[in-house]
């Protein structure tokens, strides 16, 4: 049974089915516990949950009481590699269950991946491939323990059926996944009522997104009584929506991650990291890399990671504009840059272990000598920032000479995090795509799960000894913030 600190919530019923159908769960042959995120469990009240309940959860997916009846398949559009979809939706998973967040209050998903076939299916059978779940399984451990604001694969369960696929050897095992996330509000989302001319419910979606999500946004806009509802609230929310979006980006680019398929409807408006297909972590800097093998444009290459999703913000505002006056709305998306800029120079200096010193000249010109140092040489990624943390050992060569001169000049932050015995091996915990094709080798040939249990628990181990924390979305008082001291510069700049 859930514990007294699980709290069950059903807030995703508040809107109407114009946002969701709900849906039956697949009926599998088999349910086999693969892997439980039992950290996250204790965390909201779970922790004592014996296996069979996992199992009757998430695998058959019986409701938590006091939690959704019943699943609900999520409606939403989206540009797919930036052309219009309009036949999209939770086409293999759905929203299974909500809850609070012992603590924060914050409302938490429980979403699935591989559940069976739902509306919006069209010719897919609804199913996950076991390798699939494997490898979000490993892509989420390992971008939490970098401190990315990411979603958590909670349970992976294999199912028993044979999968035919085209892009890997079938027939494969099956498995259904769960993850725990803090919102599966996409831009999609916004893009569908837009795109169905239904204004209404496009009000209704923005009013709840900023009431759960961005309360802060909501109490100036809906409750004051000089609110002026879904005019004020809608470039604020864009704001704070860029703002997160911008985050997340940055947190990726000090992962040395490539998402792979950076369309709007996984774009989520916490900007929490989900839904991980076709993924890579780079073996070295190359803003060229990408991670899926259909994207021969480069689109959502690592280094255009940042436009591809202003790209997806410009679409969010597109469904806006009829609410709000344009003017407000490109000024929202403004923020994007800038809150990227900072974000990326933040990220950077944790990944490597030192202090920003305060001064923005001298920390950029350190760290386009790091960047520029680190893509000349072809060095591993992970590596070079495994040996350099902390200031610890920098390669060799003139141009690492000069990074490490100027590095002299940072202090260490948390220099007792050096002591831990992480820092001591010689090469760090990685996730190359040879890695990743190892381990399941083993799990297909043989059902050896020993390596993948191994990279969990390295993964693990990192992240005690780096002891990250990820930047989560607030509650809108930085996007409220932000668009008054942007107002306060315009009043100064008119004054004559």
């Amino acid at each position: 049974m859930a514990g007294p600190q699980f709290q069950p919530a059903r807030d995703h019923l508040s809107l109407s089915e114009a946002f969701f159908d709900p849906v039956e769960a697949a009926d599998f042959p088999e349910t086999r516990l693969r892997y439980a995120d039992r950290d996250w469990a204790a965390r909201i009240g779970l922790g004592g949950l014996p296996d069979e309940r996992w199992l009757a959860h998430f695998g058959r997916f019986e409701p938590f009481e006091g939690s959704l009846p019943q699943p609900l398949a999520l409606k939403y559009h989206g540009h797919q590699f930036q052309h219009y979809n309009p036949d999209l939706g939770d086409g293999r998973g759905f929203l299974f269950a909500q809850m609070r967040e012992p603590g924060s209050g914050r409302l938490l998903d429980f979403g699935t991946k591989g559940s069976g076939q739902t509306p919006y299916s069209r010719f897919g059978d609804g199913r996950l491939t076991l390798k699939g779940g494997v490898r979000e399984v490993l892509a989420t451990t390992r971008l939490e323990a970098l401190g990315v604001n990411t979603s958590k694969t909670f349970a992976l369960i294999e199912t028993g059926e044979s999968l035919h696929r085209n892009d890997e050897p079938s027939p494969t095992r099956s498995s259904v996944m769960t993850r725990l996330s803090h919102g599966h509000v996409r831009i999609g989302s916004f893009q569908r009522p837009y795109f169905l001319q239904e204004p209404e419910h496009l009000r209704q979606l923005l009013r709840y997104a900023c009431q759960t999500y961005a309360p802060a946004i909501y109490d100036l806009a809906y409750g004051a009584e000089d609110g002026q509802g879904d005019a004020a609230a809608a470039p604020l929310f864009l704001r704070w929506v860029s703002a997160n979006c911008a985050e997340t980006v940055a947190d990726w680019f000090a992962a040395g991650f490539v998402h792979g398929v950076l369309n709007t409807d996984n774009i989520n408006i916490t900007g929490e990291s989900f839904d991980y297909g076709p993924y890579r972590f780079l073996p070295r800097l190359d803003p060229n890399f990408t991670a899926a093998y259909f994207d021969q444009s480069g689109l959502y290459a690592f280094g255009r990671q940042p436009e591809a999703v202003f790209w997806n913000l410009q679409q969010l505002a597109g469904t806006l504009v009829e609410l709000t006056e344009q003017s407000a709305l490109i000024a929202a998306l403004q923020d994007y840059s800038r809150v990227l800029a900072q974000a990326v120079e933040d990220r950077l200096f944790r990944r490597l272990g030192l202090r920003a010193s305060g001064g923005r000249d001298a920390d950029q010109r350190f760290l386009q000598a790091f960047l520029a140092a680190l893509k000349t040489s072809g060095l591993s990624f992970d590596e070079t920032l495994h040996r350099a943390f902390g200031g610890r050992a920098w390669p060799q060569g003139d141009d690492w000479r000069e990074v490490s001169a100027m590095a002299a000049g940072f202090a260490v932050d948390r220099p007792e995090r050096l002591d831990h015995p992480y820092f001591s091996a010689d090469r760090p915990t990685s996730l190359l795509i040879e890695e990743i094709e190892a381990l399941w080798e083993l799990i297909s040939e043989k059902d050896d799960w020993s390596a993948f249990e191994q990279k969990i628990a390295d993964t693990r181990t990192m992240a005690a000894a780096y002891g990250f924390s990820p930047v989560v979305a607030d509650e809108g008082h930085r996007a409220l913030e932000a668009a008054q001291g942007q107002a306060e510069a315009t009043g100064a700049a008119a004054q004559p």
